[in-house]
């Protein structure tokens, strides 16, 4: 259907301040929305409390609001500006959060503003984690042991239960980032973070569920029109195992170690789930996945454009938060048009035909006497992409762009780790654990042994090992480095630097070797189809490979 000819202007919330969990990506869809809305001819009004972000410049909306977040004062420009609807999906948590609560005091009805897109009862199902858990064993789809905690007193009788799955994970509701959250081995523990989850929580809920250690983190990005026309933008998979927040993960795009009949079985799932919430527009499901069968559980699911969907976003170049505005005045996918293509619809999901990696950038080098390890508690405050052909080169362009004055997964503090400390360094996730698992190696240990350590899939253990078998390669080689050395540790991804370090050549005779045998970037399309249809606006990522699509030769690498 075409857009609903009654929503002439409309509402966008912001995600206010920048922290931990909510940052640059929500700008980004905020920004994305307001040009969507306006492309259809809607007057948009832009409430946001941070200055520093592109979506409040005056260009972006028709009336930009630089005020508090807060109902109060939300209610004063909706009285002033009469909107006809209200985006509340765009603006992260925060947007999620206030426009629950300008519903539920009234100040919608009161002036006549439609929520629009996903509806609240639909948040209300995903947000609050008894519903939410009710309306899963309701459509079959599997949920861990979990309780409903909502006060002290429930909270006590629960620590005193015989026979719980120790340790325990809390998931407090209707918060950010994992804020309040944690995993509990002790009944100590249980008491303190839970007492704290509740706290955070807005509704004062935390849930308490069995912690699936060692299993898999898998996460979909859907999409949903009023047609129930669903799609998946992009499927993503966590290094790191259950347990660690998956902003504090390193993340790959697609999948790398499913099966196709769980990567079905898993979509599956993720098109049953948004259609039983009726979410309208983008939508985010984290799933656990056992390594040594095909049982899965349901995590969480978040209503809104988050942080994963920027990444599945630019990594795709399927634009999910202007499609999501778009179908919140009405728009059904197969009327949205691909402005990559633009010969193909929103309703194509998009198809990748290379390897994204995502690492996040913690801030431990300024905060040094801070504690490293990463939990269910987001303490990442950004995060780097990177594309490429393979899962090794993208990892290592993902690495130097970290800035954190490594070039490679030769880390200037590893060869100073015990063995007691590298073990620990293994088992126990924090910043350094990557760098831990190349030096592991180094030092002679078994696949196998690091896999019952970090809970790593062997699989990314093994392109890690092709890395720093690289690295003994090339040393060995030493001056003796020829062209074809050369370029299978530019196609791994190696910088003419690290492979300086590693032969004892200098940097600059790497460089001139390797222009004058050939050996340059080319550059790849990312447009969404995978090279099915001619791109109008695609954009590039370089690798080496001697084939190449849309532009060639490169310069440095």
């Amino acid at each position: 259907m075409p857009k609903d000819p009654a929503i002439k202007k409309v509402m966008v919330i912001g995600s206010g301040p920048i922290v931990i969990g909510q940052a640059a990506e929500f700008d980004y869809a905020g920004a994305q929305a307001c040009r969507a809305l306006r492309e259809e001819g809607c007057y948009v009004i832009l409430v946001n409390s941070n200055p520093a972000t592109i979506m409040t410049d005056v260009e972006m909306a028709d009336r930009v609001y630089i005020e508090p977040l807060t109902p109060e004062f939300l209610r004063k420009i909706i009285e002033r500006e009469r909107p006809d609807g209200l985006v509340p999906t765009l603006g992260g948590q925060t947007g999620l959060n206030l426009a629950a609560k300008l519903s539920s005091l009234g100040i919608l009805d009161e002036f006549n503003v439609k929520l629009l897109g996903t509806s609240l009862r639909s948040i209300q199902m995903a947000e609050d984690r008894e519903e939410f858990r009710a309306l899963m064993r309701r459509i079959g789809e599997p949920v861990p042991e979990s309780w409903i905690i909502e006060s002290d007193e429930a909270l006590v009788e629960l620590s005193k239960q015989e026979g719980l799955p120790w340790p325990l994970i809390i998931r407090p509701a209707y918060t950010l980032g994992g804020s309040g959250g944690g995993i509990a081995p002790t009944v100590e523990d249980l008491l303190e973070i839970a007492r704290r989850g509740m706290r955070l929580s807005p509704v004062n809920q935390v849930m308490v569920e069995r912690y699936l250690n060692g299993w898999k983190e898998i996460e979909y990005e859907v999409m949903r029109d009023a047609n129930d026309t669903c799609i998946t933008i992009c499927n993503m998979e966590n290094l790191d195992p259950m347990g660690v927040h998956t902003g504090d993960s390193i993340v790959v795009a697609p999948s790398q170690t499913l099966s196709d009949k769980e990567y079905q079985m898993l979509r599956t799932a993720s098109l049953k789930i948004i259609r039983a919430l009726g979410i309208e527009g983008g939508c985010n499901v984290q799933m656990s996945l056992d390594p040594k069968s095909f049982d899965y559980y349901i995590i969480e699911v978040n209503p809104r454009v988050s942080r994963s969907s920027a990444l599945a976003s630019k990594a795709t170049g399927y634009p999910i938060a202007r499609t999501a505005a778009k179908i919140a005045i009405g728009l059904h996918l197969d009327e949205i048009e691909n402005k990559v293509t633009g010969k193909t619809l929103a309703c194509f999901e998009p198809a990748l035909d290379y390897c994204v990696c995502k690492i996040p950038r913690w801030p431990f080098d300024k905060f040094v006497s801070a504690d490293r390890r990463i939990t269910t508690q987001m303490k990442a405050t950004g995060e780097v992409m990177a594309l490429d052909r393979t899962f090794e080169s993208a990892l290592m362009k993902a690495v130097r762009s970290l800035e954190i004055g490594v070039h490679s997964l030769r880390y200037r503090h590893a060869s100073g780790w015990s063995e007691m400390q590298l073990e620990n360094l293994l088992r126990v996730a924090t910043d350094e654990r990557l760098f831990a698992i190349a030096e592991a190696f180094r030092r002679g240990m078994l696949v196998e042994e690091i896999a019952n350590l970090a809970h790593y899939d062997p699989w990314f253990l093994v392109k890690i090992k092709n890395l720093v078998d690289m690295e003994r390669t090339l040393e060995q080689a030493g001056t003796g480095l020829d062209d074809t050395l050369l370029s299978e540790a530019k196609s791994l991804g190696f910088p003419d630097k690290t492979i300086a370090e590693l032969t004892g050549l200098k940097e600059l005779d790497i460089r001139n070797r390797r222009k004058a045998a050939g050996i340059v970037p080319t550059f790849k399309i990312v447009d969404t189809c995978a090279a099915e249809f001619e791109a109008k606006t695609p954009y590039f990522y370089s690798c080496y490979e001697p084939l190449h699509t849309g532009v060639s030769g490169g310069q440095d690498g």
